[in-house]
């Protein structure tokens, strides 16, 4: 809330509403601003819909994939906002209810969909994928270095009969590591990840989203992303990087300059307000432990002017 402070006499895009809790202290910190509330997961947002009831029309619900912003934002009849909040976690309404299929704590059909109108499950991959193609996915997007005996051990339980639950599978990823795992985190967390990133399709076109949501700021506008696992933050990192107007191909760098790399079209669009990622406090973390591992990045939007310096746009961002 308080990076997007500046931002709470406008329209603030919170682009994965879950039930509410985000856009709630928006709303309260500000009886001027609106707050629209994307979600593609039907349940959360009807939670959110009717806890943020007392707000009226100043909270305007989206049930839609929050990478269709450029859309749902011409829907609304809007080019430009004053603000856009994403929040990349599984929200604990997911993670809770044993029958969404997120948690190996909880016995529950291997679903994973966070849209249900999605027609792939986790159990449609781990039943149906080849024994290469599921060590590829466990290890592209698990970062599991264990992925091939996982997955070989996977192939081998579904000959006996479908791996449907989500014990089933902890259980096979547990045996398949045996004593060898010695970090604090479960066994089959990474396994897990790397699932729920395929069924969601969690990274594509989350580029293509970043360039959207950067041109969808009005001046002087704040861009804040919240990630929890690293692929998503390389991602993000690369991307503000890019629109800060850093690149790789020609070593271009635009601090002061309009024009953009002549190369890859890298240009200054944004000025970061976070240097590297803020991580969450250790009371932060006694209070809620699935923040441990959440990375915050943001960034304020610049006017593509060369008489703006960089060190001005901080100076105006910073100013109340």
């Amino acid at each position: 809330v308080e990076l997007l402070r500046p931002c709470l006499d406008g329209t603030i895009v919170d682009c994965t509403v879950g039930t509410g809790g985000h856009a709630e202290a928006l709303l309260r910190a500000s009886g001027h601003v609106r707050v629209i509330g994307i979600d593609w997961d039907e349940e959360a947002l009807a939670l959110a819909r009717e806890r943020l009831r007392p707000y009226g029309d100043r909270f305007v619900p989206v049930h839609d994939d929050f990478k269709h912003l450029a859309e749902i934002l011409a829907r609304q009849g809007l080019s430009t906002v004053e603000g856009i909040l994403v929040d990349l976690g599984v929200s604990s309404l997911q993670l809770e209810r044993a029958e969404r299929g997120f948690s190996f704590q909880f016995e529950g059909p291997l679903d994973m969909r966070m849209d249900r109108r999605r027609t792939v499950t986790a159990a449609d991959l781990v039943n149906t994928l080849s024994e290469r193609d599921l060590a590829d996915l466990i290890f592209r997007y698990g970062e599991e270095p264990a992925a091939r005996r996982i997955a070989r051990a996977i192939v081998r339980a579904r000959a006996q009969r479908p791996i449907r639950t989500t014990m089933e599978l902890a259980e096979i990823v547990v045996r398949a590591v045996g004593g060898r795992r010695t970090t604090r985190i479960h066994p089959a967390t990474r396994t897990f990840q790397a699932l729920r990133i395929a069924v969601n399709e969690e990274l594509s076109g989350l580029e293509d989203f970043l360039d959207a949501a950067i041109e969808r700021l009005a001046p002087g506008g704040r861009l804040v992303l919240i990630s929890f696992h690293s692929l998503e933050d390389r991602v993000i990192k690369h991307r503000l990087r890019f629109h800060t107007g850093r690149c790789d191909c020609t070593r271009w760098t635009v601090r002061r300059e309009a024009e953009p790399c002549p190369q890859c079209g890298a240009a200054r669009r944004i000025v970061l307000l976070t240097r590297r990622a803020i991580r969450p406090s250790e009371a932060e973390v006694r209070e809620n432990p699935r923040a441990r591992s959440a990375k915050l990045r943001a960034g304020v939007r610049c006017p593509m002017s060369r008489e703006v310096s960089e060190d001005q746009v901080l100076a105006r961002a910073a100013s109340p």
